[in-house]
């Protein structure tokens, strides 16, 4: 996405009322925006292919899909090689309990978002995948008591 795309208030309206509904047709959406159906598509055409929309997905409900628990992990490795970095990653990107990853600056080294069924199933993940990667110097993990606000 480049740096130069101007969002004006019309533009900022679509991408509020996608952001609630990524299912409205263009002739809802014009009409919430205040435009005719033509020149809705045409901005939405533009933010999709100037990459200000990236893609719609649909919410799914994690507990009907096995997923009920979220825990939030901080990890901190003890590596300084790239080598070994990009491994660690490699391997966390590719469980599919990890729904988030991030690299941090200070401390956590790194932020997962993981989602499993269970306390059991993330004992498992957590005994069996993370504790002992090469790298890894500390896990600690954080239950959430109740989600007040969540990206949608």
């Amino acid at each position: 996405m480049s740096n130069e795309i101007s969002l004006d208030a019309v533009d900022q309206e679509i991408l509020f009322q996608l952001g609630r509904d990524g299912r409205l047709t263009n002739v809802e959406l014009a009409k919430r925006v205040g435009l005719t159906p033509p020149p809705c598509l045409r901005r939405v055409k533009r933010l999709e292919e100037t990459g200000v929309i990236t893609g719609y997905r649909a919410a799914i409900s994690p507990e009907v899909v096995g997923r009920g628990l979220e825990v939030l992990v901080d990890i901190e490795v003890s590596a300084n090689n790239l080598q070994t970095i990009k491994a660690l990653e490699d391997t966390l990107s590719s469980y599919e309990e990890v729904v988030e990853l991030r690299r941090m600056f200070g401390q956590p080294d790194y932020f997962l978002r993981v989602a499993v069924t269970d306390q059991a199933a993330y004992e498992a993940f957590l005994i069996g995948k993370l504790t002992g990667l090469p790298g890894v110097l500390r896990v600690q993990s954080h239950l959430t008591i109740k989600k007040i606000k969540a990206d949608t």
